[in-house]
């Protein structure tokens, strides 16, 4: 499982685009655009574990669904989201309701990526 999985988010892409621009612009080696996309990748994994907390509740019409190489994707539509987040003071949050017509959502063991990164 590759822990490059987060480039595909819309931080990622943006990170992505910036780098490219500044390739472009010979403001960055090619050296350097992959060193900060590894940093990236190590850093943003590392801060949805520690402080990342919430539960969401979803349902929905399940149009498909896989399972390739340990990963879970599963297609949805009319699909309603409840989510709850608590921090380090206490109490807890609650967002709203969404609802969208289509979603997609990729699962992925954490457990993957601590072995990729060689973590016990």
């Amino acid at each position: 499982m590759s822990t490059e999985v987060y480039r595909q988010t819309k931080l990622g892409d943006s990170l992505v685009s910036a780098l490219e621009d500044l390739l472009d612009n010979g403001k960055i080696t090619p050296d350097l655009a992959i060193k900060v996309l590894s940093e990236f990748d190590t850093s943003i994994l590392e801060a949805i574990k520690t402080n990342f907390k919430a539960k969401t509740a979803f349902k929905g019409k399940l149009d498909s669904y896989r399972f390739c190489d340990n990963v879970w994707t599963f297609i949805l539509s009319d699909a309603k989201f409840k989510t709850n987040f608590t921090n380090s003071a206490g109490p807890t949050a609650h967002a709203p309701e969404v609802t969208v017509d289509k979603v997609q959502i990729v699962c992925v063991d954490a457990k993957m990526f601590d072995a990729e990164a060689g973590v016990s």
